[in-house]
């Protein structure tokens, strides 16, 4: 991992995210290096940003990045974070003082009116909820049960500070991922990483906004991959490692790593599984 230089603290993800990606920055990093110099960096996928906030804290990004997801609550968190941080960590050390279960199914309902608010709303409700599982209902609401922990930390304020100062590195918005298409130019480089593709019938958590990401999402970002390695445009490409996935990417590299899937109805089936990281060049 490059030393970090930038920074201090490094900003790391704010967000519990199902399938985030800190346990993979060395490889996703190992891969960043092996494509060499890179104009802007995107990510249209943001979740947890682990990679973003990675490559801000060691200097890799030469230019302002694109941040994007089509989640807008998910974008909210990020704006709201970036342009009122101390109010939103004011926010939060109150919602971590009110704390219970009737104020974690209050706030859950009430969607606030002003972007601080709503930003503080989405990180309390992430850092208290279920397994930090981000799921929405077919109505756009965040549907997750309260989780059982005794402590949990509600308001990193050095972090959230880190955070935002990173953030305004970036251009953040509310796009569907086939846009990047529309902003890539030859030399950018690219990280999707998409919700996975079921490796069973039982352990698809793919309803991380209104609408889910099925197979038919997950060909029509194959045919965006592949359009921007025709345009000169680098990318990198995080899954699972299914016969699904292999033959959709069957023209490009595709490498098995190993990481540890934590959120899984059934505790047997929660541990390291091998992940696919693909490149298109």
């Amino acid at each position: 991992m490059t030393k970090r230089t930038t920074i201090d603290p490094a900003p790391r993800p704010f967000l519990k995210w199902a399938g985030g990606k800190g346990q993979l920055l060395a490889e996703l990093v190992k891969r960043v290096d092996a494509a060499g110099s890179f104009g802007r960096y995107h990510e249209p996928f943001v979740g947890g940003a682990a990679l973003f906030f990675e490559l801000c804290a060691t200097g890799k990004l030469k230019k302002k990045a694109l941040l994007s997801d089509s989640n807008a609550n998910l974008i909210e968190a990020y704006l709201g974070l970036r342009q009122s941080v101390e109010e939103v960590v004011a926010l939060l050390e109150t919602h971590a003082l009110q704390h219970s279960q009737d104020h974690y199914y209050a706030t859950r309902v009430i969607v606030p009116k002003t972007l601080p608010e709503r930003a503080a709303r989405i990180i309390y409700l992430n850092r208290t909820c279920f397994n930090g599982l981000y799921r929405e209902n077919s109505s756009g609401r965040f549907n997750v049960p309260m989780g059982r922990y005794d402590n949990p930390r509600i308001c990193d304020a050095p972090n959230l500070r880190a955070v935002a100062s990173a953030l305004r590195k970036a251009d953040i918005e509310c796009r569907p991922f086939e846009t990047v298409l529309d902003r890539a130019k030859p030399g950018d480089l690219v990280y999707f990483d998409p919700p996975y593709h079921p490796v069973s019938k039982t352990s698809s958590f793919t309803a991380y906004a209104k609408g889910g990401f099925g197979e038919e999402h997950q060909r029509h970002l194959a045919q965006v991959f592949r359009e921007l390695a025709e345009r000169g445009v680098k990318a990198i490409l995080s899954n699972s490692m299914t016969d699904f996935v292999r033959d959709l990417y069957a023209d490009f590299r595709i490498d098995a790593v190993d990481a540890t899937r934590r959120v899984n109805s059934k505790a047997d089936r929660r541990g390291k599984i091998p992940e696919a990281l693909i490149v298109n060049w």
